[in-house]
């Protein structure tokens, strides 16, 4: 079972990232995570995640946390 289906939650890093034209590894140097880090939080492979991780992306990449992370329903545009 991917992780998507098991916290229910889906990391949309991959979409922003590409609205931005912006690299994972550009994003790892400019929040000060590690890229392998951010891989688990892009692959929807995440247990969890620090605050001030998920607000240094956010600032980052100009959005909102709820930009970030959706419901697995919301990300397939179910209500």
């Amino acid at each position: 079972m991917p992780a998507e289906e098991a916290s229910g939650i889906h990391c949309r890093l991959d979409e922003l990232l590409a609205d931005r034209g912006m690299t994972l590894t550009e994003l790892s140097k400019r929040v000060g995570v590690s890229l392998v880090n951010l891989s688990v939080l892009k692959n929807d492979r995440a247990k969890a995640i620090r605050f001030s991780t998920l607000t240094a992306i956010c600032d980052v990449l100009e959005c909102r946390v709820g930009d970030l992370l959706v419901t697995a329903g919301g990300a397939a545009g179910a209500p």
